[in-house]
């Protein structure tokens, strides 16, 4: 006969559980949750930790399993009762630990409730404190401890929670009572309150709430459930969906028991960070509170005291604190987030847990550790996420735009800086407008009193969120780090009026819709829309992290840049070199458009030859200055791509300013008007008969790539020559240019080698011309299906290939991305159709397995190189892809360099 499940373990029996799974930490956190695996673990280590027991994430599934759902009120005797039993087997454990009995008014035992997933969703799911309260274990209490103001303090905190916790009454209906009993007593804070006002809020509380329960058992029972339901709450789902929390995990319930911070004024509650988690600079950063419980500093009602001061009012606490803190880190080799409570003079620890952070401090938080020894530069690396990086990359706020904004008077609050970056956009006060509007592709600015866990889709929804209330561990603040969201929370200047939908600093009104600036680095609140920059990462922990991940990284990593000040850009943040010049994107400069257009509309071939001879100096040029900004290193340019129409105007314009041009003519009232709508007319005449000439049914599977520069082939001998002429510019002021020419859109090798006859005779020229010699490469995209399947003999005309994985989904899925995404795709996607975006990540599948191909041919040259070039070169899915598959490169924008380094040191780390 099998032994029963175990469903509950006490927090001294860790070495239970880790022999019984016989696996990893991540199974122990699996089964425990974060917060009991870590009760537990700080048990084992001899710190302070309340005695307590966790039910099991896997008790949780097996209660949501009995259909007790969120949405069904709470039956009793409704929990599994093997479940039951073991809760009531290791409640009798920590009752002889504590020589007190849960329930009896003589020496009464009380206990937390408290959730803890498998990972961390700070206050997604539900928690109640000082369960085992009732009118008789209050009476023996207060005989034990003497204080009847921290006992009807604590009952009444029980009945709060658990009206709205378990029984699901609004939290309003409480808080009402309590501001009357304030204002009536003429104070500011609860805590101020006597203790007959307190006996009468809880007889207050019993009438608002006549469910609450006076068996402690009962208490207990139905919390444990309410916290299982809790796991599939909305606020929960939002947040897992958001996190990429799967939902099948389920939630451990921590039952621990109460120590006290309210106690008096040597008791105390408060959150650390162990760094900060703003930045991640060393030491202890967070809040506190005298005589108070742990809700009261998380919730944004008490104006919280700096972690510092600890240090002055308990000197020998905090250091104590300290030292726990730093033998936490040692432990888990991360910054720690702990909950701590003093109750009269002694500390007790009650949580750790890996802190949430900005990408900022995640990233120097990550170096320093490494350079402490606590973690290896490889972990270091592994750390820190892609996303963080492009997080590190967003803009900030101008200087300029700031010194302005304040000279002007626009500075209108300040508040702390708890999750950088700026942000800006219309203020909106409710989270479900928030949503929806965002949706709508509206940028918007959250503005709270203070955030709750129902909040948080509205959160998600915005750039930057604002709170009166809280400090740098309140919900706002660990929301906003967690998804890279900029907050300036506590903002005591401003008022919040909700039901009129304002807020007001001093006589200055701001109505929903107006704009705001936030800069969650500095904590200030300025009116309007300042401009932004992107921050240089060439001085930061940023780039020593990055030079790590390029010593694991085996995949390249370059840039697709088309100007020479993209290309600086992109060298500045690592990319070694140009995988991409899109030459076509030079034409559409304004000096440039009226050249092309020209040479377009040329009649002949010496007239197009004419105005190619204009372009031709000014392309030099900006291939110029791209092998300067690139010296050294590989530049790829391809040969212009789209169709020629695209250069000039659209039928449909064309024709209204034909038609516009003829009425106008027709009132004209003087002679020099009518020859200059007579001239406008003939020119657009005329350029309307070219687009005609033109026009094409499949314009993108038409006149373009190879095919335009062989169709005219002068285009591809002025583009040649300006590439090699500047490449001996380059060369004759002491640079070391590396040319590379990339014929686009090649399906046949009969194509790739005409057009590279012609390169390679216009190489040759130019080189006798200047009487100089250097290498030089020539390659073909590989973008669509056929490109593929004849790689090997398009291999045999080439000297590299670059996959345009753009074009390559597109011809391989058969499908137009602009109108697959604003028509089905997002359906498919969200009915899971399609399991991924195929332009977001590459297709394995299909899109992969033609990249393979491309792939097989090339290993048979020595030397040939094969790189994505397609917006997927920055997607860290598809590096890891690609690093997998033998790739040489990849090539992305120059703001994705850094993330692609990453990525792709991850990828090798991940072999």
């Amino acid at each position: 006969m099998s032994a029963p499940t175990r469903w509950v373990y006490r927090f001294d029996e860790l070495d239970t559980v880790e022999q019984t799974l016989g696996g990893t930490w991540d199974d122990v956190r699996g089964l425990l949750g974060g917060k009991g695996a870590n009760l537990a673990e700080m048990t084992r280590l001899d710190i302070p930790v309340p005695p307590g027991f966790t039910v099991t994430t896997q008790a949780c599934l097996r209660y949501l399993d009995g259909d007790n759902t969120v949405d069904q009120a709470p039956a009793p005797g409704s929990m599994p009762a093997e479940i039951w039993d073991q809760v009531l087997e290791a409640l009798r454990a920590t009752e002889h630990k504590l020589g007190k009995v849960f329930g009896d008014p003589t020496t009464p035992l009380l206990v937390s409730c408290r959730s803890g997933a498998k990972f961390s969703m700070p206050g997604m799911m539900d928690t109640v404190l000082n369960i085992g309260l009732n009118d008789d274990t209050a009476k023996g209490l207060i005989d034990r401890s003497g204080d009847e103001h921290f006992v009807y303090d604590s009952y009444r905190r029980l009945i709060q929670m658990f009206g709205t916790v378990v029984l699901g009454l609004r939290d309003e209906l409480f808080e009402n009572v309590l501001s009357a009993a304030r204002t009536t007593r003429g104070v500011a804070s609860d805590a101020e309150l006597t203790a007959a006002d307190l006996r009468g809020v809880v007889a207050r509380f019993r009438e608002i709430a006549p469910q609450f329960p006076t068996d402690p058992y009962e208490q207990l029972r139905m919390a444990i459930e309410a916290v299982f339901r809790s796991w599939n709450g909305r606020r929960a789902i939002d947040y897992r969906t958001a996190a990429g929390i799967a939902h099948d995990l389920g939630t451990a319930v921590n039952v621990q028991a109460m120590v006290f911070g309210n106690l008096g004024e040597q008791s105390a509650t408060g959150v650390a960070m162990t760094r900060s988690g703003a930045t991640g600079a060393p030491g202890l950063e967070g809040d506190f509170l005298l005589n108070a419980q742990g809700e009261d500093v998380v919730s944004g009602t008490r104006a919280t005291l700096p972690i510092q001061s600890l240090g002055k009012v308990m000197p020998r606490l905090y250091a104590e604190l300290q030292e726990m803190a730093g033998r936490l880190e040692a432990r888990y080799h991360d910054m720690q987030d702990i909950e701590f409570t003093i109750e009269d003079g002694t500390l007790w620890m009650l949580q750790t847990r890996d802190g949430k952070r900005t990408a900022t401090a995640a990233v120097r938080i990550a170096v320093d550790l490494a350079n402490e020894g606590l973690i290896t530069r490889a972990t270091a690396v592994r750390r820190v996420s892609p996303a963080q990086i492009d997080f590190f990359l967003h803009p900030q706020l101008s200087a300029v735009a700031r010194a302005t904004a304040i000279e002007e008077g626009r500075l209108v609050a300040t508040g702390l800086n708890v999750s950088p970056g700026a942000a800006v956009g219309a203020v909106v006060f409710d989270p479900d407008t928030a949503q929806r509007l965002a949706a709508d592709g509206r940028k918007i600015i959250l503005v709270r009193p203070e955030t709750k866990p129902d909040d948080v889709h509205g959160m998600l929804a915005a750039q930057g969120i604002l709170t009166t209330r809280g400090g740098r561990t309140s919900h706002a603040a660990l929301v906003a780090r967690q998804f890279g969201k900029p907050a300036v929370v506590g903002v005591s200047a401003l008022e919040v009026d909700l039901v009129g939908h304002r807020a007001l600093v001093g006589d200055l009104e701001i109505a929903e819709g107006d704009w705001v600036s936030l800069d969650g680095g500095t904590g200030q609140v300025f009116l309007g829309q300042l401009d932004t920059f992107v921050p240089d990462i060439s001085d930061s922990w940023l780039s020593t992290l990055l030079s790590w991940a390029d010593d694991y990284r085996r995949l390249g990593v370059r840039a697709n840049a088309d100007y020479p000040v993209d290309a600086q850009r992109a060298r500045a943040n690592g990319a070694e070199g140009i995988g991409l010049c899109r030459t076509e994107h030079m034409f559409f400069a304004t000096d440039r458009l009226p050249l092309m257009q020209k040479m377009i509309m040329s009649g002949s071939t010496t007239e197009r030859r004419e105005a190619l001879d204009e372009l031709q100096p000014l392309q030099r040029s900006d291939f110029l200055g791209l092998f300067r900004a690139m010296d050294g290193l590989p530049v790829i340019i391809r040969l212009v791509d789209p169709p020629l129409h695209e250069f000039l105007p659209t039928f449909e314009e064309l024709s209204h300013r034909i038609t516009d041009a003829k009425i106008r003519l027709s009132a004209a009232a003087s002679l020099d008007e009518i020859d200059g709508l007579l001239t406008r007319l003939r020119h657009d005449e005329d350029l309307l008969g070219r687009v005609e000439a033109l026009r094409e049914s499949n314009p993108m599977l038409g006149l373009r790539g190879v095919r335009l520069a062989l169709r005219y082939p002068e285009i591809l001998q002025m583009q040649v020559r300006a590439i090699f002429e500047a490449a001996c510019d380059a060369l004759e002021a002491g640079g070391d240019p590396h040319p590379e020419v990339m014929v686009p859109l090649t399906t046949d090798a009969g194509e790739l080698a005409a057009a590279r006859t012609v390169i390679d005779a216009e190489a040759a020229a130019v080189f006798a011309e200047r009487g100089v010699s250097m290498p030089y490469q020539v390659g073909t995209m590989v973008e669509t299906p056929r490109a593929a399947l004849t790689a090997p003999k398009l291999a045999a005309h080439a000297d590299f290939f670059s996959v345009g994985s753009n074009d390559l989904t597109q011809t391989t899925y058969g499908l137009s991305r602009d109108d697959a995404e604003t028509s089905f795709l997002v359906d498919y996607l969200r009915t899971g159709v399609y399991d991924h975006d195929p332009f977001t990540s590459i297709d394995p599948e299909g899109v992969g397995a033609l990249i393979d191909l491309a792939i097989d041919a090339a290993d048979l040259h020595e030397g040939f190189e094969v790189g994505v070039c397609g917006e997927h070169g920055g997607d860290p899915t598809s590096i890891g892809w690609c690093h997998e598959h033998g790739l040489t490169y990849v090539s992305c924008s120059p703001l994705r360099v850094p993330v692609a380094r990453l990525a792709a040191a991850q990828a090798a780390l991940s072999d």
